[in-house]
């Protein structure tokens, strides 16, 4: 069967992984890597701090510009809203994971996910989307109970504009390759 040329490829339809997300900004980005790296996540310097709108997802570079296609007409029918992260939270015991809660923007969130993970991008989740900020994951449970304290009194407002479509590297860094602006910003 024929493969579609990949952009700058070697002529394979090569596999690749990609994710969109709502990117937080400075310097609140920073803050929360910093608090990673803090608890010894080792994903900390890997991944921007962002809220997860698509999670990893596996699929061809022949398909990227319809998958673009797609999120710029998800990203024009929507509208800036406010973002307010405050509070920590946890999947534990389904999952050794300790987040910054969204407080504010949260509904918003939830219509952006369903509207990115249709058309081209429809997949099943093993888990209800829950919009949230990762500031620990896999770590030991006394790691977990600190990084819970030390994100009780994390705050972030700022107002949503875009979001970010990236890959994720041969070097295991996720790395923006696309930003999508809301129609209404």
């Amino acid at each position: 069967m024929p493969t579609a040329a990949a952009p700058g490829g070697d002529g394979l339809d090569e596999a690749v992984t990609i994710g969109v997300s709502v990117h937080v900004p400075e310097p609140y980005g920073s803050r929360v890597q910093d608090a990673r790296a803090g608890y010894g996540d080792p994903l900390a310097r890997s991944i921007p701090t962002h809220v997860t709108l698509l999670p990893p997802t596996e699929t061809r570079t022949g398909l990227l510009p319809g998958i673009e296609r797609h999120l710029r007409a998800v990203a024009a029918a929507q509208r800036p809203f406010r973002m307010l992260l405050q509070g920590s939270g946890t999947f534990r015991p389904v999952s050794p994971v300790v987040f910054v809660r969204v407080e504010e923007g949260a509904q918003e969130c939830r219509v952006l996910e369903a509207e990115v993970r249709s058309g081209p991008l429809a997949r099943e989740l093993a888990f209800p989307y829950h919009p949230h900020v990762t500031v620990a994951h896999g770590l030991p449970e006394p790691v977990l109970d600190a990084a819970y304290e030390g994100t009780k009194r994390f705050r972030a407002a700022f107002e949503v504009t875009e979001f970010v479509l990236s890959r994720f590297g041969a070097d295991a860094v996720w790395r923006p390759c696309a930003a999508f602006r809301f129609g209404g910003a």
